[in-house]
């Protein structure tokens, strides 16, 4: 995360976000963008090489056909348009907000670590939607709805679940005596229990 010094809390954000982050996955996430967009990233540098948001776009357009045109341009809010078009195409396949990352997470190298994780949603999600692509990480799960019928539910009412009145398999009566608890022990001089 280069830029301008950061100091106190932000370096501190800066020092959770930088160890947080796994090159690992952003290796299986370059790879997965590579081989649906069928061409090669133009620089070693993960995040400088999407900065520009064309890499993006043209993944769009693969899973969304003609999704958006891809601009390629020098200038910062034409990139950074980019890379909004790409969150909306996210969205459109089904991501949740919370899993994407803010334009200047990306544009300003802010927050790599959700980036990544951004384009591994995408993977899983437009496969759900429906596009033949491979997936990054597990796959989601599908709703399974169970309805039973009338007689079960019925048998059910009469049903006593005991499970629900807690755990009691420590309990014991030992130290009591005459209904009071005996919690001094055996007093070591008299050989006998503590008076209170």
């Amino acid at each position: 995360m280069s830029g301008p010094r950061k100091y106190g809390i932000d370096r501190e954000i800066a020092a959770k976000l930088a160890a947080k982050y796994d090159v690992g996955r952003e290796v299986e996430a370059r790879e997965w963008i590579e081989t649906v967009i069928d061409e090669k990233f133009p620089s070693a540098d993960f995040q400088a090489s999407l900065k520009d948001g064309v890499i993006l776009c043209k993944l769009m357009n693969v899973l969304i056909p003609g999704f958006v045109k891809v601009k390629a341009s020098k200038m910062p809010f034409i990139q950074m348009e980019n890379i909004a078009k790409f969150l909306q195409g996210c969205e459109k396949l089904g991501c949740p907000k919370h899993d994407l990352f803010q334009t200047i997470d990306l544009y300003e190298n802010k927050n790599p670590g959700q980036v990544v994780d951004a384009i591994f949603s995408l993977s899983r999600h437009a496969a759900k939607a429906g596009v033949d692509i491979p997936i990054l990480g597990p796959k989601l799960a599908d709703k399974h709805e169970v309805e039973f019928s009338e007689e079960v539910l019925n048998a059910g009412k009469h049903i006593i679940n005991t499970f629900q009145y807690g755990y009691s398999g420590g309990a014991n009566q030992s130290g009591v005596r005459n209904g009071r608890r005996e919690i001094g022990g055996i007093d070591p001089g008299r050989g006998g229990p503590v008076e209170a």
